[in-house]
């Protein structure tokens, strides 16, 4: 099939796309042109990037970044790529929707070819006839939430085929938190949601519901929790990380001891009702120094009420609050800027002034909290550690990595104003 439209019966099968303009074998779709994505035909070369792309004998290279998608109903896909080029070596680095990493800086020798296989959440804001999640105005343009499946190409890639397969029995890691948490759309801003999705194996996909500035109020209020109870299944796991904007809610009943305390548990038990297991991360710290080189307190009781909540409930927790802490002061005050939004004026496009977040990490900074995530998980009693990939080492944030050592490639997309929230 060449250059076809995606119909309806496609959608429920296994898609297969081909790349190149002699290609031998012609299963599935053959994409030998480089087309701009058209929703009426359902797939193609996104966001302006079809000339960033040569396309091959039997697949496309790239110069610059460069975005596929595909239009796609909610769900959850398994996608294998093939890469392979006859003329050099590859290093590929893929993101998927939101700036999600599936595959980091993955190695393909000269004349070899080699699969890369990982999955991905599709959603849109319907709960049903009647309800849907309530966006916020900057996330009604983001990737997370439109009626395709998107993945950007970095690095030095050839891309043989795609194919994506919908999956119902894989397990879902549902994630609800704020902007420390959500998939941030555009650089130079990151989260470990979004770093997370690379350490899991085949049968683990990460369903993000966090968003920029939430509190557990608004993120219920918002029916994100109610759209989460109407996917989640037994054996799924919903992790509970709020804190930072909770703290700014005042007056009677509010509190660490008191609301923050009830949705936490209303939240956990909620899970648990659908046979889910629910996992609490107390909040990540904000880079805020002593003069003696310790970390500021920030949250207060917060860290305090939600371990709590998770004794008395018997629930998993992950303390984040705890290693962040040692990570920041491990590096100490001037280093531990190179893992947040600390940038000089002119470093981005557009970027008239310095810009200087301690709150938002970078993309190395937020790898390095999934990194801690991770840890957590592997410390807990839950069959999850068992499906993170073999050959992630353990990692401690006594003794973390350093930005010098980070290659991951920067997306193609910019933003310069700040995420909600602090």
């Amino acid at each position: 099939m060449d250059n076809k439209t995606v119909s309806e019966d496609s959608l429920k099968k296994t898609m297969l796309f081909q790349f190149g303009t002699d290609l031998k074998i012609k299963k599935g779709i053959s994409v030998t042109k480089s087309l701009e994505y058209k929703s009426d035909l359902g797939y193609g070369f996104d966001f302006n990037t079809e000339s960033n792309l040569k396309l091959n004998s039997n697949s496309f290279s790239i110069e610059k970044p460069v975005y596929f998608s595909v239009k796609l109903p909610e769900g959850n896909y398994q996608v294998e790529v093939v890469l392979g080029s006859p003329q050099k070596d590859l290093k590929t680095t893929i993101k998927a929707e939101s700036r999600r990493l599936m595959v980091n800086e993955f190695i393909v020798a000269k004349g070899k070819s080699a699969v890369q296989i990982f999955n991905i959440n599709v959603r849109n804001p319907r709960i049903d006839d009647n309800l849907n999640v309530t966006l916020k105005d900057r996330e009604k343009d983001i990737l997370d939430w439109d009626d395709k499946l998107t993945l950007e190409f970095l690095g030095e890639t050839a891309v043989q085929s795609i194919k994506i397969t919908k999956k119902d029995n894989l397990t879902v890691l549902y994630l609800a938190g704020d902007s420390t948490v959500t998939d941030q759309d555009v650089e130079p801003w990151a989260s470990w949601g979004q770093f997370i999705t690379a350490y899991f194996n085949e049968n683990v996909v990460v369903a993000n519901y966090a968003y920029s500035g939430s509190s557990l109020s608004s993120f219920k209020a918002s029916n994100r929790l109610k759209k989460i109870l109407s996917q989640i299944k037994k054996g799924d796991y919903l992790f509970v990380e709020f804190g930072h904007n909770d703290e700014k809610i005042k007056g009677a009943g509010n509190g660490p001891w008191e609301s923050y305390s009830d949705l936490l548990a209303e939240f956990t038990q909620a899970a648990k009702d659908k046979g889910a297991i629910p996992i609490l991360v107390t909040p990540t710290q904000r880079r805020f120094f002593n003069e003696n080189g310790t970390l500021k307190d920030t949250h207060g009781d917060f860290p305090p009420a939600m371990r709590a909540v998770a004794q008395k409930n018997n629930t998993a927790l992950i303390d984040i609050t705890k290693m962040t802490t040692e990570l920041y002061e491990t590096w100490g005050d001037e280093v531990s800027r190179k893992a947040f939004v600390q940038y000089p004026a002119n470093t981005f496009p557009g970027q008239e002034k310095a810009l200087d977040d301690n709150t938002h990490f970078n993309s190395f900074g937020a790898n390095e909290i999934a990194l801690c995530v991770i840890r957590g998980i592997r410390q807990l009693d839950v069959p999850l550690k068992k499906q993170i990939k073999k050959d992630i080492p353990e990692y401690n944030p006594n003794k973390p990595n350093y930005i010098s050592s980070w290659t991951l490639p920067m997306s193609a997309r910019f933003e310069i104003s700040k995420p909600d929230g602090n």
